[in-house]
């Protein structure tokens, strides 16, 4: 018997990595006859729109235009929470006259959380990045509330939940996962994936339409590599143009290089007729396509190159990027080159390290395999639908 349509709303922080891991999701909700309404702000509805989801403007704090992040971690930490407190007014306002049935909501939307808990409606996270384990508040938690700062975030955050209707008044236990959790990256890439409650959280894959972005691969190109940095920490001039070095007289390969908004193509200097440059590629088609991929290591790159099986230069910038790379070389199928030592020689010689070894290969299909097998969109949507009947829907 077909699930009777419900009122599913799906709140995110309005940043591209937090937002591309859900939208095919929501898609794949819309499509099933569910009306889903989106909470972000106004900036990014150009995603949005494409899902057939219903806009609910929130305007955002966080640095979603500029990209300017704080270097400190509690200073990132906190700009999330000054998010959360000035959006859940106008989550509110939103919501509290037109209720979701089900929450779906991004680990950047503390607002989220507070209310469902406050309606007492069930929630559900999705999870863009790797996910809490047994043992990850002494292994991990304990390092960041040691950082200069700790306190009076976690002491503010504490005042805030005794004031914003939240039933959950442990700061550790908000931010972690709720009694539902989907996460959104292949399993592969969890750190202590044996010690993850399983109860609570499902690997599902990366979630997305591969077939919805084009790239045609040039009939000359006997190998295709794609330098990308993701869209946030892209003002790298100089590392691009390390890799117009490194790469610019690789006989038979293709370059897809994408540079993001910041950096004007004229910085990079003279560029070979082999290189493709960009502010923006459809990464998904071209890693559909490649050869090899030089990556920050964001979650949603990993989880698309292990979708395509397509071996990495893991080149991290910031946050969770730098365990990511090391999860990647872990795993066989990458070399980990920080920013500082990527010199051309060194970046050349870790393209073809990668590319002359079958074993990379194998390891690289056998992953594909894995995250295959994990569900992704059809899945997610089929737990959320599972999460309805639950809830008596």
């Amino acid at each position: 018997m077909p699930l009777a349509p419900a009122h599913i709303a799906m709140v995110c922080a309005p940043l591209v990595s937090h937002m591309r891991p859900s939208l095919d999701i929501v898609r794949e909700l819309v499509a099933r006859g569910h009306r889903v309404t989106y909470a972000t702000a106004p900036s990014v509805a150009h995603l949005v729109e494409p899902t057939g989801a219903e806009l609910v403007p929130v305007t955002s704090v966080l640095p979603h235009v500029d990209n300017e992040w704080p270097e400190d971690p509690i200073g990132a930490m906190g700009l999330f929470l000054d998010d959360g407190v000035q959006s859940l007014p106008q989550l509110s306002a939103a919501y509290d006259s037109d209720p979701a049935d089900l929450y779906l909501y991004d680990i950047g939307a503390y607002h989220a959380r507070a209310l469902a808990e406050a309606q007492g409606r069930p929630l559900v996270q999705l999870s863009p990045a790797f996910v809490g384990w047994e043992g990850y508040a002494e292994e991990v938690g304990a390092q960041i509330k040691a950082l200069p700062g700790a306190d009076a975030y976690h002491e503010r955050f504490a005042r805030w939940l005794a004031e914003c209707g939240a039933t959950t008044r442990d700061v550790d236990t908000f931010m972690g996962p709720p009694a539902r959790s989907l996460a959104l990256v292949p399993r592969a890439m969890q750190p202590h994936a044996d010690r993850v409650n399983t109860d609570v959280v499902t690997f599902v894959g990366p979630c997305f339409d591969a077939e919805a972005e084009t790239w045609e691969r040039p009939a000359d190109a006997e190998r295709v590599l794609l330098v990308s940095l993701g869209s946030a920490f892209t003002r790298q001039p100089a590392f691009y143009r390390a890799c117009v070095a490194a790469f610019g007289e690789l006989p038979g390969w293709h370059v897809v290089l994408q540079i993001g908004k910041y950096v004007d193509p004229a910085e990079l200097g003279p560029v070979p007729a082999h290189f493709e440059v960009s502010s923006w590629v459809p990464q998904r088609a071209v890693l559909a396509a490649a050869d090899a991929f030089v990556t920050h290591a964001g979650m949603g790159g990993c989880g698309e190159a292990l979708l395509a099986g397509v071996p990495m230069i893991a080149v991290p910038q910031a946050v969770d990027q730098f365990a990511n790379a090391d999860r990647l070389v872990e795993l066989g199928i990458a070399h980990r080159v920080d920013t500082a030592e990527a010199t051309a020689d060194r970046l050349r010689e870790a393209l073809l390290a990668l590319v002359d070894d079958p074993e990379v290969s194998r390891r690289s299909a056998r992953l594909r395999e894995e995250a295959l097998r994990e569900g992704g969109t059809t899945r997610a949507a089929d737990l959320i639908e599972a999460e309805l009947v639950a809830r008596g829907h």
